[in-house]
């Protein structure tokens, strides 16, 4: 039989044939060289241990030396930082650079229509995470607001089956159009109906109806350690719907952002640039805060360090917001008091007054330093949070009976709240 190419020759039969060259193996290999401590010795002799001696005490003077300097700038920044020696920490918005106030032109969705968010104070069973954000994600949008520079890219909530969405101010400021796109993909033209920038809240509105609204929960519920969830578009819209977990930190952390103060829920849930306007969930899968911000440092990493408004203090000011299109006055007691709540006898507990602000509605009432808040409104106090709770229930106007212990004793006093702006 004579071979041929492509084919053999058989008598009275042809055969096509496919001849495959033998198989060699193609592996893709990285080479790195072995650590010191694993590389075979080599000889060095004494003239180049010498100099290699000398070599190794001029580095480690030069290693001195930078580190000296580094300190020292260390040093001046950390001085500088608010010009009183304060740390170098700042809370990041999605720029920080760019905090001027700006106005949002936005077209207009009219406020005082009816529309509320409410905050439930029971819940169900918890869930698992993979229930949760089956549960949450379909109410999570990305919120886009055109910019004269760009685009601003946060996240929102639904939370009305018609088309009312939280977000962040900071989120919305400056803005002159604004779209949402839902977890479905599909996006749809978004109308501003109010916001506040000192509280960084805004309420949007889209043309839909039969949208799947989260349900809200009481953050006043939350106790540290307690695990929650956070669910937005960290850095832009290529990563959106991503979930993240962690734990309640920290409650009613008082935090200064920009001259004011803000009254946060503190968490190390990963939150990065894009989460802003995004919900934190509790294990029963209801919204118990909205992210806001996150600790940073001009010099060094900070992890885990987010910061929600809770819930509770929400629900007053989006419904003011949905009313009458701004923030009204919030109520103040005028005083500052212990976190903490001593006993004072055996079934007897109260926070300490520390300072009473000048015509305040608590100094009015005649409240002084050293006393003690056992109970508002007939209410036991047994920290500054319960306080808290008290007071977020009230208005400008309204009356607030305190009952303190002084000097052995138990009285009782009311306060008519004014607004902080009256007091002085």
């Amino acid at each position: 039989m004579e071979e041929l190419t492509g084919r053999e020759q058989i008598p009275g039969e042809i055969v096509e044939t496919y001849r495959r060259p033998t198989p060699q193996e193609v592996v893709e290999t990285y080479r790195r060289p072995l650590p010191e401590r694993m590389a075979p010795p080599r000889q060095v002799s004494r003239r180049r241990r010498r100099r290699r001696k000398k070599g190794v005490l001029v580095f480690i003077v030069f290693c001195l030396l930078l580190a000296a300097a580094a300190g020292g700038a260390w040093g001046l920044q950390y001085f500088l930082a608010d010009g009183n020696g304060g740390d170098p920490f700042y809370y990041d918005y999605e720029n920080p650079e760019e905090s001027a106030s700006q106005e949002i032109t936005i077209p207009t969705y009219p406020y005082g229509e009816g529309a509320s968010l409410t905050v439930e104070k029971s819940h169900g069973e918890a869930l698992s995470t993979q229930e949760i954000y089956r549960r949450l994600n379909p109410s999570v949008v990305t919120v886009m607001a055109q910019m004269e520079d760009g685009m601003s890219v946060g996240t929102g909530v639904i939370f009305t089956e018609d088309g009312y969405i939280l977000t962040n101010y900071h989120v919305l400021e400056g803005g002159s159009s604004c779209t949402v796109t839902l977890s479905n993909d599909r996006t749809y033209e978004a109308l501003y109906v109010a916001g506040d920038a000192d509280n960084d809240l805004a309420v949007l509105k889209v043309d839909l109806t039969g949208l799947p609204a989260a349900e809200f929960g009481s953050s006043d519920e939350l106790v540290v350690g307690d695990p929650v969830y956070a669910i937005g578009n960290p850095l832009g819209v290529e990563l959106r719907g991503t979930l993240t977990d962690g734990i309640v930190s920290a409650i009613n952390r008082d935090v200064w952002v920009e001259g004011r103060s803000m009254s946060l829920i503190q968490t190390n849930a990963a939150l990065n640039t894009g989460n802003s306007g995004g919900p934190l969930i509790n294990a029963y899968g209801q919204v118990v805060g909205i992210n806001t911000i996150k600790m940073t440092s001009s010099y060094s990493n900070v992890e885990g360090l987010g910061f929600a408004i809770p819930s509770d203090t929400i629900r007053l000011l989006v419904n003011d917001l949905l009313t009458y299109g701004e923030v009204q006055p919030q109520p103040a007691l005028g005083v500052s008091v212990s976190r903490i709540g001593e006993q004072l006898g055996d079934e007897l507990w109260g926070i300490l007054v520390q300072t009473v602000e000048a015509d305040s509605a608590a100094e009015k009432a005649g409240v002084q330093v050293g006393d003690f808040i056992t109970a508002a409104n007939g209410a036991p106090v047994t920290s500054s949070q319960d306080l808290l709770k008290i007071r977020r229930e009230c208005r400008v106007g309204d009356p607030l009976t305190l009952t303190l212990y002084r000097d052995g004793e138990l009285l009782d006093v009311t306060l008519i709240l004014q607004a902080a702006e009256e007091e002085s």
